[in-house]
């Protein structure tokens, strides 16, 4: 309404510490670290970082108010602090969703939010579609449906008009006679016995998402996407689920799943100009999901810390906290 003034954008919580880590043995191979933070009598959520393989960051606590919420975080199989580092043997969308239901049922908890943003919303649906009984509400961002139509957007042909000087660089490491299929030449590498090469090929993969993540392009490259550690496992194991189609039964089956979730409350954030996970993803899921709500950030990219983003998810995790089905 013409006079009417906007309300300010909520900010993240204040930043705090885990009250509580320990390693989770889930496999002969993978043991998981897992951390809990906020109310232990506080509503239950489990935040999922994206990727995959891009680990947890301490930022993630702060979308929920502490008061009120029992935070549940773990670092995927091979990525952050769990074992063994950026392996992709027995790591697949499955594994994670009953990794999920390990930690939930060590700690007791009966129905838990799911939040998750980019990968971590792919996770999300995963784990929703298999056990929709124990999910009491789902805050997405960046939806990605991990399709071949958003991978070839993204790592092929379509995010490289928009950001041509950071795709350049992506690709001048592939020769010119492989460049028709980026993800299996990329795969080549990141799977070579030679640790340089891997090394070598993890640095530029992450570095086109780091450089494409915020509204602001390349000057807002975040500083972890220099690690050698983070871009490693970043890289490994986004492409090796990436190769292996998500794991999920064929292409677009997460999509066809959103008729069985109806009945959860769902509230999504997605930039408009997102170029990693396209905003077409998040509308067609909202089409097969009427009851979800969908909000269009009109000045953010990908980046969960983007001013519009945050307010977003902020408003939706205090939304939450009183209205999912607890």
């Amino acid at each position: 309404m013409y006079g009417q003034s906007t309300p300010p954008r909520r900010d993240l919580y204040p930043a705090i510490e885990a009250s509580h880590g320990e390693m989770l043995k889930v496999s002969d191979l993978h043991s998981i670290y897992m951390e809990t933070s906020g109310n232990m009598r506080g509503r239950p959520v489990v935040a999922l970082h994206g990727g995959p393989g891009g680990g947890l960051s301490p930022e993630m606590r702060r979308f929920f108010d502490p008061q009120r919420y029992r935070i549940v975080m773990m670092d995927q199989r091979g990525c952050g602090r769990s074992t063994p580092h950026a392996e992709v043997r027995e790591n697949t969308t499955w594994d994670l969703v009953a990794d999920m239901e390990r930690v939930r049922e060590k700690l007791g908890i009966d129905k838990w939010l799911v939040f998750g943003g980019s990968w971590g919303s792919t996770l999300a649906l995963a784990y929703a579609a298999k056990h929709p009984e124990r999910v009491a509400g789902l805050v997405l961002r960046g939806i990605f449906l991990l399709r071949k139509s958003e991978i070839d957007w993204f790592y092929q042909n379509g995010a490289s008009h928009v950001y041509p000087d950071a795709f350049a660089r992506y690709v001048g490491v592939i020769p010119e006679n492989e460049r028709g299929d980026l993800l299996t030449a990329f795969n080549t590498r990141l799977t070579s016995n030679d640790w340089a090469t891997r090394l070598a090929a993890a640095r530029v993969w992450a570095r086109w998402e780091g450089e494409t993540i915020s509204i602001a392009g390349p000057s807002a490259l975040p500083s972890r996407f220099n690690e050698d550690r983070f871009v490693e496992a970043f890289a490994r194991i986004e492409n090796h689920y990436f190769m292996n189609g998500g794991f999920f039964e064929h292409d677009g089956w997460l999509l066809d799943q959103a008729p069985l979730l109806r009945h959860i409350p769902c509230r999504i954030a997605h930039g408009r100009y997102d170029m990693c996970t396209p905003l077409t993803s998040a509308w067609e899921l909202k089409q097969r999901w009427p009851e979800a709500e969908l909000e269009i950030i009109h000045d953010a990219g990908h980046s969960s810390l983007e001013p519009g983003i945050v307010d977003a998810l902020v408003r939706a995790t205090d939304w939450m906290a009183d209205r999912a089905a607890w």
